[in-house]
């Protein structure tokens, strides 16, 4: 708790107006719906309160909702931790290997990334999430984290309470073939009866609920498990795609390579290290990282060069196979696509099969990237940008033909 006080200033009050968006607006709306029927429904319906049992429910039901709003508020409010303006490196010769932001008027940190929705450059970027209006990087990646590990633990507890509520309510009111269910109903017994009657409007709120806690425990619990599979490899979500490209150019052009990612330190526990420690901040000073043994410092940013400078690389070419709506929730994708959305603001966009897609970067099931509104594939086309499922791509085979590598490359192959 020290510690988040000591961030958080004055002069971050302006942060305050994180709050007026859409995302911060659903996700506590969700979060105070869940907390506060729960606790109605222990007070005033299921496990007394007269009982141990009943109190340490209540206590954990608080405890639950305090540790959810700590971590989300300091995931928000602290943010990612941005590069400082017109930063460079002390040994003037690294900025060979470093990007320069125009924006920010300084050179990108390794592992840093520009984001054109904070506007500035942050520190090991991840992505940026509406659900917390900030983006997820350097300083805030262990709360934001642990924000999507204790949501899904509370909205369990929660579920519990609203199931067993309406079970005890219901028990002997109406017949659903229940009575051949053995359950110890002792401790949900009151004598007296409560003192407000559980009717239907009380039900349809507790089931409300019920379908909030299921459905945040299922969503949420997806984006930790894909949370945690990064932070275990010491990666970002960024840094997998530039990992991807870069095997993608390593076989493309048949080079005698290997790329090794230089962050993983070889150990799923001195990666977890690096992002989670007791103190409650992470290692390091977001600037400068270690690196693997046979890792060159700047591993990372030059091939980040590399693929800059590799027009074939930085923009690979897709074929559209099926059509997609462009909605945000395409149930006839599959499950896995469902429940991987990018958590981002950015648009989706509508395809139809036959059209060509720029990708740039992605996910495991979906991409971003620019369509091609027309068949020159010309600098300076008209396009329209945003996120698709990857299953209704594939790679465009006549790729090889179209860009062709630089003649010293293709010399090689």
């Amino acid at each position: 708790m020290g510690a988040f006080c000591s961030v958080i200033k004055f002069e971050n009050l302006q942060e305050l107006k994180r709050l007026c968006h859409w995302g911060p607006i659903i996700a506590l709306g969700v979060i105070a719906i869940c907390s506060t029927m729960a606790m109605i429904d222990s007070v005033l319906w299921y496990w007394p309160l007269h009982t141990t049992g009943g109190s340490v429910n209540f206590i954990m039901l608080i405890n639950w909702t305090v540790m959810i709003l700590y971590n989300y508020f300091n995931a928000m409010f602290v943010g990612p931790g941005f590069v400082p303006l017109g930063w460079k490196p002390e040994n003037s010769q690294d900025s060979m290997y470093l990007q320069y932001c125009k924006v920010c008027q300084a050179y990108k940190a390794p592992r840093s990334h520009h984001c054109r929705k904070c506007n500035r450059c942050v520190m090991k970027m991840d992505h940026h999430c509406p659900w917390i209006n900030n983006c997820c990087g350097y300083q805030n990646h262990a709360s934001f984290t642990l924000f999507l590990l204790l949501a899904p633990l509370g909205c369990i507890h929660a579920a519990f309470i609203f199931v067993m509520t309406m079970y005890t309510q219901l028990y002997n009111r109406l017949s659903f073939g229940w009575n051949t269910v053995k359950i110890d109903m002792s401790a949900a017994r009151r004598d007296p009866l409560p003192i407000v009657p559980f009717g239907l409007a009380a039900f349809a709120a507790t089931l409300f609920a019920l379908g909030l806690a299921l459905g945040t425990t299922i969503a949420v619990g997806m984006l930790f498990f894909i949370q945690m599979k990064i932070i275990l490899r010491n990666k970002t979500s960024i840094e997998s795609w530039i990992e991807e490209k870069a095997k993608d150019r390593i076989q493309y052009y048949q080079l005698d390579e290997v790329f090794v990612f230089p962050y993983d330190m070889g150990s799923k526990w001195k990666n977890f290290t690096q992002v989670f420690t007791w103190s409650g901040v992470p290692e390091g000073d977001g600037l400068e990282w270690p690196v693997r043994e046979d890792c060159h410092p700047y591993s990372l940013t030059i091939e980040q060069l590399k693929q800059k400078a590799d027009k074939r690389v930085r923009s690979v070419r897709y074929k559209v196979t099926e059509d997609y709506s462009g909605s945000c929730c395409p149930l006839n994708k599959g499950i896995k696509t469902i429940f991987t959305i990018p958590c981002t603001e950015e648009p989706r966009i509508q395809l139809r099969k036959g059209e060509f897609i720029l990708a740039t970067r992605g996910l495991r099931y979906w991409l971003y990237g620019d369509k091609i509104l027309d068949d020159s594939f010309a600098e300076g086309v008209s396009r329209i940008r945003g996120w698709f499922p990857r299953n209704c791509v594939e790679k465009c085979p006549c790729e090889a033909e179209t860009d062709p590598a630089p003649e010293g490359e293709k010399k090689n192959r």
